[in-house]
């Protein structure tokens, strides 16, 4: 074992010589300067504290509710072991008056160290301020690209920025860049969806929301791209187990969205937890240095997520000792160790600096980055924000942009006779496990980790029954749940009940969770969810299917029933007046579906499938999903036509004009995401069925025509071939908007190889 360590410090040392060597080249700013001049005043106990972060437990008295801070173990952290930062919160949502306790202490305890470096504090508010009471919540990122709307994203970010900050808080652990490839991962609704144009493009967004044009100012923070690199494609669909991942594919897929990351300027980087082709990602030099650092060009802080060095020992099994793990992680190229429960971090690090084992630049260079995220979020200057600069914080103001983005992201994916919107006077019964708690509307990361007291949190936000009831008035909804999540529950009662009314609002779905605490077994809908949908089917009336959930759960058995069916994801704190809406017609639906939504338990096909995967003709087992990517309906009705390209020729350097015309048809005004499609008829790696290459959001008003426009180059058309090269080759595209379709050629002045090689 000694010899395989031995040989791995001297390859980790001399290729990470190489990129230090590339860095110390570039020319330094004014604030590297000022950074440099802070690190050589620094002891290795200093440098080592600012890479090491701690979760509040370990500065707190015992409270799982409340965390009040302990002088002593305060000082500990700061004065002996330095940290660097003290992240999250677990049991409770604190007030924003609590949070200043909490901050001025911990700040006050760094102006009494040495150097009076601040503490920075991290915290996952991935749709909205988490952890803190009266915080604006949004949708989580899967419906927000529901809404193909980058307005909406930008201004998702800005808000949950300023609340952020409210919180005197300048680090948020968002956005989530993990392509949604796989339904029963349990932290797909924290992604973008499966699409990685889709994602790259919201993603950036979201990052310029957060971090505005000063990252620095009191209203906006870091943003930290997570989790770096194929977190999302676990091979048995939970949380934190093994992918296999080829190069080729994890380059055209899940790296995109974190290179687009990376230009729109995020700071910082979360670690994937899991492992790729048998190496924990945090022990992946390939992936920290070579390919981050060296082919991304990021030169923000790479910090872990929840214990993962010391996971290298006790679950990857590729670190003898923690020590080693400690060895492997920073010299792969980790910046920061979410420890987070002990100073372990701290005392392996100092023994393998004196020991030569991790090298002084390579702890230089953390310390770096590090320092600099500092200075660029303006903790020397202002480490404790002013409580009275952010008098918006949960306005009004805010929650009508949150119930603006809910409205955008609910999907209608069906609406047999037009039962809805619903008929003025009708009497409704809503009933479904979902109808009745905020927790399904939210998801996890809503209050607390889990979401779990959402209800308490969110007093005053309308469950979807409430707000049916505040809409429609409560003479005409009746309420009987039917079922729990996965029991029956007076289901006579339910069935009685929907006969007296004219139309069925029937709730289905899951609620809150993330992480290891949502892994399921099957992806299908619980039993008696199903077995509720079948008796009230049996009632005759018609049904609106309503699912509520994190996931596209399969929902087959009941979905057929149903003469109306909306997809509401976990869209937020707005998310039920925002389907009420809906439901009345107050709102016309524009929603589309970022995820391919399945069919069948194992026919989990992403929209962008393989040729192969089509199947023939009368191949019953081929693509055939219950809801493809892009579906949505509206209560009008569009048409598209002109489809033009402006030349038919495209070579290398042009851009295509390529322009579209859409119609209002129907009797009503709507938003439509119009979504533009390429195919390539012939490549060396087998080419996607077809992949999206852009995408705007238009609203128009009955009769009101407008006409589209999109530029697409050489590169938009590129894929990674089978040398992992990034490369368009020359051929026949063919580019699809709504029922409209157009044929150019591409003409390049070198013709790669299509011979492919194994």
């Amino acid at each position: 074992m000694r010899k395989i360590s031995t040989t791995l410090i001297v390859m980790f040392f001399l290729s990470s010589l190489t990129i230090n060597a590339q860095t110390k080249k570039k020319p330094q700013s004014a604030l590297d300067k000022k950074v440099d001049a802070l690190i050589s005043k620094m002891t290795l106990e200093e440098k080592v504290g600012q890479m090491t972060q701690v979760t509040l437990d370990e500065v707190s008295k015992a409270s799982y509710s409340k965390h009040e801070i302990d002088p002593d173990k305060l000082k500990e952290a700061v004065q002996k072991y330095h940290v660097g930062s003290i992240l999250n919160v677990m049991g409770a949502a604190y007030s924003r008056e609590h949070w200043h306790e909490i901050i001025s202490a911990i700040q006050d305890e760094a102006a009494k160290s040495r150097l009076k470096i601040p503490v920075i504090y991290g915290i996952d508010a991935i749709h909205g301020e988490n952890y803190t009471q009266g915080s604006t919540l949004f949708p989580q990122e899967i419906a927000l690209a529901a809404t193909f709307n980058r307005d909406l994203a930008y201004q998702q970010g800005e808000i949950t920025a300023y609340e952020v900050r409210a919180s005197y808080i300048p680090w948020n652990f968002s956005p989530v860049l993990d392509l949604g490839k796989s339904p029963l991962w349990p932290r797909i609704y924290e992604t973008l969806g499966e699409d990685p144009y889709l994602g790259k493009t919201m993603g950036a967004s979201l990052i310029k929301g957060y971090q505005g044009n000063d990252v620095g100012d009191k209203y906006h923070v870091a943003a930290c791209m997570k989790h770096y690199l194929g977190y999302s494609f676990p091979l048995s669909g939970k949380d934190r187990t093994p992918s296999w991942i080829p190069d080729r594919y994890m380059r055209e897929y899940f790296l995109p969205a974190f290179a687009e990351a990376v230009k729109a300027g995020a700071k910082t980087i979360m670690i994937n937890s899991g492992e790729i082709n048998g190496v924990p990602i945090h022990a992946s030099h390939y992936m920290l240095t070579d390919v981050l650092r060296g082919e991304l060009h990021f030169d923000g802080v790479a910090v872990t997520d929840w214990r993962d060095i010391q996971y290298l020992h006790d679950r990857h099994h590729i670190a003898a000792t923690q020590k080693d793990a400690v060895m492997i992680a920073v010299n792969a190229g980790v910046d920061m160790s979410m420890v987070p429960y002990d100073y372990t971090f701290y005392t392996y690090l100092m023994e393998l600096a004196k020991e030569g084992k991790v090298p002084q630049w390579r702890i230089n260079e953390a310390v770096h980055r590090i320092l600099k995220l500092k200075f660029e979020t303006g903790l020397f200057e202002r480490p404790v924000g002013n409580p009275n600069d952010y008098p918006k914080y949960g306005s009004d103001e805010f929650r009508a942009v949150s119930f603006k983005a809910a409205s955008e992201a609910i999907t209608l994916l069906k609406n047999n006779n037009s039962v809805l919107p619903l008929k003025k006077g009708a009497k409704v019964l809503v009933t479904g496990p979902t109808a009745n708690t905020i927790r399904s509307l939210d998801g996890g990361w809503s209050y607390t980790w889990q979401g779990d007291v959402a209800d308490q949190f969110a007093k005053g936000k309308n469950t979807i029954l409430a707000a049916i009831q505040q809409k429609l008035g409560n003479d005409n909804v009746s309420y009987q749940p039917g079922a729990t999540f996965d029991q029956l529950k007076n289901i006579d009662d339910a069935v009685n009940a929907a006969k007296q009314a004219d139309v069925i609002v029937l709730c289905l779905g899951e609620l809150s969770y993330t992480e290891n605490v949502g892994n399921i077994d099957d992806l299908n809908l619980p039993e008696a969810q199903t077995q509720l949908a079948k008796a009230l089917a049996a009632t005759g009336k018609p049904i609106v299917l309503i699912l509520a959930e994190g996931r596209p759960r399969i929902v087959t058995d009941a979905e057929q029933l149903s003469s109306a069916t909306i997809m509401t994801y976990f869209s937020g704190n707005e998310g039920g007046d925002a389907l009420a809406g809906i439901l009345t017609g107050d709102i016309n639906p524009s929603g589309k579906l970022s995820i391919t939504y399945p069919r069948y338990a194992n026919s989990l096909n992403n929209y962008y499938r393989k040729n192969l995967e089509n199947g023939n003709p009368d191949d019953k087992h081929g693509y055939n999903p219950l809801y493809e990517f892009g579906s949505g309906l509206s209560y009008t009705s569009f048409s598209y036509s002109n489809l033009k390209i402006s030349k038919p020729e495209l070579k290398e350097g042009e851009t295509l004009t390529v322009t579209v015309d859409v119609k209002n048809t129907g009797q009503m005004q709507g938003k439509e995401s119009v979504l533009l499609y390429s195919s390539q008829s012939y490549a060396s790696i087998s080419p996607d069925f077809k992949r999206l290459r852009a995408y705007d959001k238009i609203d128009l008003k009955p009769g009101e025509s407008k006409t589209v426009t999109f530029k697409i180059t050489a590169k938009d058309l590129a894929f990674v071939n089978d040398q992992s090269k990034t490369v368009t080759e020359p051929g026949e595209f063919k580019l699809t908007i709504g029922d409209q379709t157009v044929s150019f050629n591409f003409v390049s002045n070198t013709i790669p190889s299509r011979t492919g090689r194994l």
